[in-house]
């Protein structure tokens, strides 16, 4: 009885896909549909083969009546974005609002670049609430947003309107949502798949900002044979692209170099001369307020200890190779003979010369 229970139990070796994950659980979708809950194997994480919410995974000892499993195996990434942590994503659909709260171009180009500096991946521009603003704003912003080199999708998700060029940019693709808070990223999941429960939260109206309604990365399916992964808002995404190449995520210099070549191989498009960047274009600005950050982050970094002298090699006797902290020698260091007299004779010193208390 309790084989025939095991044999029913496993059912090892199949494929699917990791739809979310919340402290040391995932729940993996299969190909048929069903949902796990499962574990990672000791293996994987001894390795340090973490899972990610897009993962395709291998699944053993399978217990459908639990609705439980482990995952044995992770298959590799295509893609990887870190900040959420998303694997195999395709396209990233950056949704920022025009009102309520309203449009930074800083912000909005703060995520472009991010976006620009991640390999593989294709950024995506969505407009919400539209009908807070009269046409000819929504003109304006098409129009420069055109300029940046991202022509934007207009929506309104209150009133689902404007979904008719968004649902063939979704098809077949991977789609990581992302942007502010409050900007209406749950609502329009909850729009495009009414059948998911999504927490959705007005905007604060003291101070016009999002509140965080999405506490997890999740990956929901589409019925265009589509993926699109919720993610926890943030209004300032971290900056971690190096001075070197923070010029090449802007679309407006690649077209102008393409045309035409700074007179210096390392110029930074500042005062050099000769350069072919520095114009009167809107996101210049923007290029030389990233620059001066991404150049200070660089020299913090430099100032930072290495973090390998921190540990030393060490040999153990079956011949692996391990490693242990490295002690401060200052902190550490066994005082000498000579020191420890020295110090013996300042103290003796020190007690002849102290007179101490008068007797009574």
């Amino acid at each position: 009885m309790e084989q025939r229970r095991m044999r029913q139990r496993y059912l090892g070796g199949r494929l699917g896909r990791v739809v979310a994950k919340q402290a040391n659980f995932a729940q993996v979708q299969l190909e048929d549909g069903l949902r796990l809950l499962c574990t990672r194997r000791a293996r994987l994480k001894k390795t340090g083969q973490s899972v990610w919410v897009g993962d395709r995974v291998t699944i053993e000892e399978i217990d459908p009546q639990a609705g439980q499993g482990v995952i044995t195996a992770i298959a590799p990434r295509q893609t990887t974005f870190t900040r959420p942590p998303v694997a195999n994503a395709s396209q990233i659909l950056l949704l920022f609002a025009l009102a309520q709260p309203d449009l930074d171009p800083w912000q909005l180009s703060r995520f472009l670049l991010c976006v620009e500096a991640t390999p593989a991946l294709k950024p995506l521009v969505c407009l919400n609430k539209c009908d807070l603003v009269s046409v000819e704003v929504q003109q304006m912003w098409q129009a420069r947003l055109a300029t940046w080199g991202y022509p934007p999708l207009l929506l309104t998700v209150q009133q689902q309107q404007g979904y008719d060029p968004l649902y063939p940019c979704l098809a077949g693709q991977i789609t990581l949502l992302a942007g502010p808070s409050g900007v209406g990223k749950s609502s329009l999941i909850r729009s495009l798949l009414p059948e998911v429960a999504v927490r959705v939260a007005a905007v604060s109206g003291k101070l016009q900002r999002g509140r965080h309604t999405t506490r997890h990365v999740e990956l929901y399916e589409l019925p265009g044979q589509g993926w699109l992964v919720d993610s926890p808002g943030f209004n300032k995404p971290e900056l971690t692209i190096a001075p070197q190449q923070l010029a090449a995520q802007f679309p407006e210099i690649r077209q102008r170099q393409q045309q035409a070549s700074c007179q210096f191989s390392d110029c930074w498009h500042r005062e050099e001369p000769g350069c072919v960047v520095r114009g009167d274009w809107e996101r210049y600005a923007h290029y030389l307020r990233f620059l001066e950050e991404a150049l200070q982050a660089e020299t913090l970094r430099q100032r930072q200890p290495d973090a390998e002298a921190a540990f030393k090699l060490k040999m153990r006797p079956t011949g692996r190779p391990d490693y242990e902290p490295r002690l401060d020698a200052k902190k550490y260091r066994r005082r000498s003979r000579r020191q420890r007299h020295q110090l013996l004779e300042q103290w003796q010193v020190t007690a002849e010369d102290d007179p101490g208390e008068p007797d009574s």
